[in-house]
């Protein structure tokens, strides 16, 4: 009896592991290609044609238009995945785009500014769309009271994965003649294969070992993209009737700009303030491996304190780091502020996805996920934009460093507001009588 209890938890534990060894295998785009490596490329190689200061306007450019794209595309896309029920499938096609974008990187040489970030932008779709359907297969391979710990678990384990991968970059780029390369430069562009071939391989656990949700009976009259539409206007309006659900998408806009800018712009804007490469590296390989403990930290602190104050928490740490970052002056400085972001960046963006995943319903986990998702593309359009433009206009990233702080207090006024136990008591009883095909009264 034992042994058969035993195998059967190992054999339901492995798709929630599969999952999470997806966090594992694109966390190193978001470490080694996003935050560490290719903004000092950028910088220093690719746009070093560009009068001086302009590469981090340019870089965050870059990222608002990416961010444009994947935000127009992303609500249409989820909900034809529910509809259709090709989670794995449309994971599958986006996790290709960004592997190839990465490894195609290796390709760009000095003044290749404009070809670096259209594969850049390509490769944050990847990234960026994959986790659509990543995130919307957590209520299929954990149950609900389970859903904090396995969402800090995969945030832990993408920490580790990136991490490791950046190490090893890191060593390749400072000791390029280990490896048999000529220059950095060099070490810079191989890593960015390694990037693609991580990408690939550990991608593989989560298309073998969790299954395909069950599809909603699709009408045989339509084809996914129609349905997708005829869903996705349904899903606006319940998302809506969602009071809740509706502040927490505002709140979590607002907070995770903040969150997302400094990740893709601390290490350019360092960079640019003239901090070396190896500190710049260093400092962020260093969040990769203390975000692992914070980050289930985090996850256990929920036991005893609600997941909302966490959050709030967290971006109390994030609003002084953003003051500080304006102060910033010295590589010791970069190192300090790595440290305050490295206790709270794996908490407050896992613990914000599994409060939100408690407060949805499950059959429409990838639309109500695509709202989710579409609010931190669309907010990342405004952030990055708003950094690049102040630190264009004012002739220094300082003043868009600092400006990020309303952010961070607009975004945990409105969290603190927030009723995640009164999501849908109100708009079930609505749906019962008004919404006939779609009503959420059968979730």
């Amino acid at each position: 009896m034992t042994i058969n209890k035993n195998k059967n938890s190992l054999k339901d534990s492995l798709p929630a592991l599969g999952w999470c060894l997806y966090d594992w295998a694109n966390s190193a785009f978001a470490t080694t290609i996003m935050a560490a490596v290719l903004p000092v490329y950028y910088s220093t190689v690719a746009a070093a044609t560009l009068p001086r200061n302009q590469a981090s306007s340019y870089w965050g450019y870059t990222n608002t238009v990416a961010m444009l794209i994947i935000a127009s595309l992303s609500a249409p896309l989820g909900a034809m995945a529910d509809a259709a029920g090709k989670r794995k499938s449309y994971l599958l096609r986006f996790a290709l785009i960004g592997i190839l974008a990465s490894g195609l990187l290796a390709s760009v040489g000095r003044g290749g500014w404009l070809w670096a970030s259209f594969l850049y932008i390509m490769g944050r779709i990847g990234f960026c769309g994959g986790n659509i359907f990543y995130d919307s297969l957590l209520p299929y391979v954990a149950k609900r009271e389970d859903f904090d710990r396995i969402s800090c678990l995969g945030y832990a384990l993408g920490y580790l994965g990136g991490g490791l991968l950046l190490a090893l970059n890191l060593v390749m780029i400072l000791k390029p003649r280990w490896f048999g390369l000529a220059t950095p430069q060099e070490g810079s562009r191989i890593s960015f294969l390694t990037v693609s071939l991580w990408w690939a391989i550990f991608s593989l656990p989560i298309f073998l070992l969790v299954s395909e949700p069950r599809a909603d009976e699709p009408r045989p009259d339509q084809n996914p993209f129609l349905t997708g539409l005829r869903r996705l206007s349904a899903t606006f309006h319940q998302v809506r009737q969602y009071g809740q659900v509706w502040k927490f998408l505002l709140a979590y806009w607002l907070y995770n700009d903040g969150i997302g800018t400094i990740i893709i712009m601390a290490t350019i804007f360092g960079a640019e303030i003239g901090i070396a490469q190896k500190h710049l590296i260093g400092a962020i390989l260093l969040v990769q491996f203390l975000g692992i403990p914070f980050t289930l930290l985090f996850g256990w602190i929920t036991r005893f304190l609600e997941t909302k104050r966490c959050i709030l928490l967290g971006l109390a740490v994030y609003t002084l780091a953003a003051i500080g970052g304006y102060f910033m002056r010295t590589p010791l400085h970069f190192w300090i502020l790595a440290v305050m972001v490295a206790m709270v960046q794996g908490g407050c963006q896992a613990l914000s996805r599994s409060l939100f995943g408690r407060m949805i319903p499950q059959k429409q986990s990838a639309e109500f996920f695509a709202f989710y998702d579409i609010s931190t593309k669309f907010a990342g359009i405004i952030g990055p934009a708003l950094f690049g433009l102040i630190g264009q206009l004012s002739g220094s990233s300082r003043y868009g460093i600092i400006s990020l702080i309303i952010f961070f207090l607009l975004g945990g006024w409105l969290l603190i507001q927030v009723r995640p136990d009164e999501k849908s008591q109100k708009s079930e009883s609505r749906n019962s009588k008004n919404a006939p095909d779609l009503s959420l009264s059968d979730v």
